[in-house]
């Protein structure tokens, strides 16, 4: 009887698990069907962020900075906070040269890195809003995956390879979220 019901646990849990293929980049397949990068531009985008991950927490001078990285499509996006104008410009020089990255969108502000608290606020703000984009039914070629949706300290950055009316219900979905303090279109129109 214990095997029996350790079975049916096992098959129980398991059930929700699905095996996703990937390709030679280690992008999912389902990832680049839902999202209108090719497979190898998803692969150049996490190799940007990566890359100046890593290049900007070896340096000492950032230590007490808070910064993030978003690459969409070659579109570097920096948020986050750091302490003078003159460590922003470095930032910002170090992530200009990194190979694949078309161009910066400079959202870095000269303040104190916000705290825990914000920095929950935001993530719990991201997923209000994916969740959100996941209920438009409205537009036939649209799916919530091509969207980024990046929040730093209550301002909600979306990125994505979007029509302009595609781009403008997501604004408009997006705005319905309550304790969103601004909303800032990274988009790249295809129309």
């Amino acid at each position: 009887m214990r095997t029996f019901l350790s079975l049916i646990l096992i098959s129980v849990l398991l059930s929700g698990c699905e095996t996703v293929p990937t390709n030679e980049q280690g992008t999912s397949q389902q990832s680049s069907i839902r999202d209108r990068r090719t497979p190898e531009t998803i692969a150049t985008d996490k190799e940007i962020e990566q890359t100046a991950r890593e290049e900007l927490q070896d340096d000492q001078e950032l230590s007490q900075s808070h910064i993030n990285i978003n690459a969409y499509n070659g579109l570097a996006l920096m948020t986050g906070e750091v302490p003078s104008d003159a460590v922003k410009n470095k930032v910002l020089e170090i992530v200009r040269v990194i190979p694949h990255v078309a161009m910066v969108r400079d959202s870095l502000t000269v303040a104190q890195p916000i705290d825990s608290t914000a920095r929950a606020n935001d993530a719990q703000l991201t997923t209000q809003v994916k969740t959100a984009l996941t209920q438009i039914h409205t537009l036939p070629d649209f799916n919530s995956a091509m969207i980024k949706v990046v929040t730093e300290n209550g301002i909600v950055y979306l990125m994505g390879r979007v029509s302009r009316e595609e781009g403008n219900v997501v604004i408009n979905v997006t705005r319905l979220q309550p304790a969103i303090k601004q909303i800032i279109t990274v988009f790249e129109y295809l129309d």
